[in-house]
């Protein structure tokens, strides 16, 4: 278990398992970052069984106490480049803009660069989700590019915003 200030990332449970399926079928939740298209319990299933020994993977259930309140991921690790792509989400609506997203990047971050000897960490995120770019900014992250009306979301285009951090 990884403690923050706030939150604490830990593995993900089985008794997860109904609540991340509901959040990935919330299609409001998902097309805050992705385009939605509904999950089946079975594929759903699938991932969870997946999880278990994947090396370019390190996904985390975050928890305020004993409460589940979201998920983050670094994936696609490459321990050659050292390198990560972040996801992060605040799945449970009252959790929302009460710092908890800040404190899991931010020790995310701290993971990926004392215990995986990353370098450099990024991500996408959807140029109308600003509340997640202040997010990531206030956890030392910048912006390194854009890519214009690269995501179409809920029948519009979408910018895509790449920020990164270089952890030394």
């Amino acid at each position: 278990m990884l403690k923050g200030q706030l939150v604490s990332l830990d593995s993900i449970r089985s008794s997860d398992a109904e609540t991340l399926f509901e959040w990935i079928n919330d299609p409001d939740l998902v097309r805050s970052n992705a385009p939605f298209s509904p999950v089946h319990y079975a594929r759903h299933e699938d991932w969870m069984r997946s999880l278990s020994g994947r090396k370019d993977l390190a996904l985390f259930a975050i928890r305020v106490g004993d409460d589940l309140v979201g998920s983050c991921q670094l994936f696609d690790i490459d321990p050659v480049h050292r390198s990560a792509e972040l996801q992060i989400r605040i799945g449970k609506s009252t959790a929302r803009a009460r710092g908890y997203g800040t404190d899991a990047v931010k020790t995310l971050l701290r993971f990926a660069k004392e215990d995986l000897g990353l370098h450099t960490v990024w991500l996408r995120v959807f140029n109308n989700n600003q509340a997640a770019i202040r997010c990531y900014e206030k956890a030392g992250m910048g912006v390194c590019g854009k890519l214009r009306e690269a995501a179409f979301v809920g029948g519009n285009w979408l910018d895509i915003v790449v920020m990164h951090i270089v952890l030394g």
